[in-house]
């Protein structure tokens, strides 16, 4: 397959997904499936493109220690694509999360939704968007294991 045409079906992969987030975020398969599902796909892809096209990157791994060699390795169009699909994964994970947490300590719907349109677009700018409406809204600021173990005491 293409890289072009790669590109286009990974996003359109997750579209679904963030649709699940924004318009059904407590259906028993909403977290499941953008959790679990989009994200291995997005792994299975990422995982091939990488072992196909990182040796191409003269530098291999030390070109990660540098601007000049991260710049060097995203010349390669199948490294580029690769760390989209990247980006990609690691964002619909992130608004899961935010969907999650939300319901867990009250943050309503709505206000979370302009949080993920910025998580889907510019990643860490929507995780800190949520990150100070969960502040704001819940007063809490300490995040609970998912086990409720921790206490979630408001933030005096």
């Amino acid at each position: 397959m293409d890289l072009p045409r790669l590109f286009d079906i990974a996003g359109y992969i997750v579209m679904p997904g963030w649709l699940l987030l924004v318009f059904l975020p407590r259906w028993r398969w909403t977290q499941t499936i953008t959790v679990a599902l989009i994200p291995a796909i997005l792994a299975v892809t990422y995982i091939v493109l990488f072992l196909k096209y990182f040796g191409q990157v003269p530098e291999g791994f030390a070109a990660f220690g540098s601007l000049a060699g991260v710049r060097s390795a995203f010349s390669v169009d199948g490294v580029l694509v690769a760390g989209w699909i990247h980006y990609l994964a690691f964002d619909i994970f992130v608004g899961s999360w935010e969907v999650r947490d939300a319901q867990k300590v009250g943050v309503p719907h709505l206000l979370v939704i302009p949080c993920m349109l910025l998580t889907f677009m510019m990643g860490p700018t929507g995780l800190l968007a949520y990150l100070v409406l969960r502040l704001a809204i819940a007063r809490q600021f300490r995040i609970p294991g998912e086990a409720g173990a921790a206490s979630t005491a408001p933030v005096s």
